[in-house]
């Protein structure tokens, strides 16, 4: 018998209270409570800046170059996007795996570094990095399976899977060998129900550039584990080192590959949002095995980037001049030598690597020698009030103790920030 509307409302007070018959997700809440969060951190951070001080904040936390003059994004890709928009073409929906013309643009412009050619069928258009690192988990996470991730890395993974309840196994990356990844922890972390391992290349939060001979043996690692390869490439060709960029996707041939990228960081666009998933598997068993058939109906599900930026891809991939790449890049490396430099002078951070790619590096702290400091948090912290600089603590990477230091700003903001920590440390130095 359906009871009465009176009884079942009836049913929802409790001791004179109303008992509501919803709440939030409990499983999403426990992940969102044990997840560490970039944003959530910084923003701690800048709240902890002095209102009062009168020198400008710098921000070495976070890998968005776009606010500086310096590294403004190229006109062609923003005389592109303005054509995009007054065609009038690109006012509608998209497909759900992006319009033609721009996966087709972007399997041309990746399959320039590959000894094969990509498809259009191969390219998924995501919403920035983030949403293609969302589906290809998603697509991953059955049942009791479980990812290899690395550590330090970029903490969304972590977030990301616990919300989809799909374990977490690190890796650890070898500071004393250009964070290269510990391949013996791999094969001893992998079990039955390990699906996939994750490389991020060039590296954040490290800086690092993998060789050519060190991804082949990463490729065949996952092989012999009988696992695929996730290759997050956002800073593909931000390399400033002796070591070339070379993608993941070359070595499809021994291990299938899904990378993971966008337009964000080259074109020094974030805000753009516009990604990308490749599956870069020249032997099929992506598609033998439905991974295919899954990212397209996961993506099928979700929302995908303005269509106006898809519409503009081709032109900002094919007339973008080398004259802005090598442009950045001179910044960027110029940055990464003031960067290290800078660490090298301050007896109380030490840096393990020159940064070689991406815009990030990650250095030690050496704690014994600050007086009032415990950790990387508190340090980051007093650092944020104390001197308005922002950096982020190595904790929030997985890494304690350490600190992930942002170099793609202005150099003459960065040789400022430096100033003030080599203050700062001194200030907290323990006494003799």
């Amino acid at each position: 018998m359906i009871p009465h509307h009176n009884e079942t409302n009836q049913k929802k007070m409790e001791n004179g209270s109303e008992k509501w018959g919803f709440q939030g997700n409990e499983k999403l809440n426990v992940a969102m409570a044990s997840a560490v969060t970039v944003r959530g951190i910084l923003m701690k951070l800048f709240e902890s800046v002095n209102k009062d001080d009168p020198r400008p904040t710098v921000a070495l936390g976070h890998g968005d170059p776009s606010a500086f003059q310096c590294f403004r994004t190229a006109t062609v890709a923003e005389d592109a996007i303005v054509d995009s928009v007054r065609s009038a073409k690109y006012n509608g929906y998209s497909p759900s795996v992006g319009i033609l013309p721009a996966r087709r643009a972007i399997a041309d412009y990746l399959s320039r570094d590959l000894p094969y050619e990509l498809s259009p069928d191969d390219i998924y258009i995501t919403v920035g990095c983030i949403q293609a690192i969302e589906v290809t988990l998603t697509v991953l996470a059955r049942p009791g399976a479980n990812v290899l991730l690395p550590r330090p890395g970029f903490p969304y993974y972590e977030s990301r899977a616990a919300s989809i309840n799909l374990e977490v196994r690190h890796f650890d990356l070898n500071p004393e060998k250009g964070w290269e990844v510990d391949l013996q922890s791999v094969e001893a972390l992998a079990d039955e129900n390990t699906v996939a391992m994750a490389i991020i290349n060039p590296g954040n939060p490290c800086g690092s550039v993998y060789t050519h001979q060190h991804l082949k043996k990463i490729a065949e690692t996952a092989r012999k584990l009988g696992i695929l390869v996730i290759a997050d490439e956002v800073y593909h060709h931000l390399t400033f080192g002796s070591n070339p960029f070379v993608p993941m996707g070359a070595f499809g041939s021994i291990v299938p590959v899904i990378t993971l990228g966008s337009i964000s960081k080259r074109w020094m666009v974030p805000g753009w949002r516009l990604g990308w998933i490749v599956t870069s598997d020249p032997n099929g068993i992506l598609r033998k095995l439905g991974i295919v058939e899954c990212i397209t109906g996961c993506v099928n599900m979700s929302s995908e980037p303005a269509t106006f930026i898809q519409g503009a891809v081709p032109h900002i991939l094919e007339k973008t001049s080398e004259d802005f790449f090598s442009k950045v890049i001179d910044i960027l490396k110029e940055a990464s030598y003031i960067c290290y430099d800078r660490i090298k002078e301050n007896p109380y951070i030490t840096c393990p690597n020159k940064p070689e790619g991406s815009m990030f590096v990650m250095a030690k702290l050496n704690l014994p020698l600050l007086e009032d400091i415990n950790d990387d948090m508190e340090f980051c912290l007093k650092m944020a009030k104390e001197e308005s600089v922002i950096i982020l603590p190595g904790v929030a990477v997985g890494m304690k103790n350490w600190l992930r230091i942002s170099f793609g700003i202005d150099p003459t903001a960065l040789e400022d920030g430096f100033g003030r920590i080599k203050a700062f440390c001194e200030r907290h130095a323990k006494k003799q």
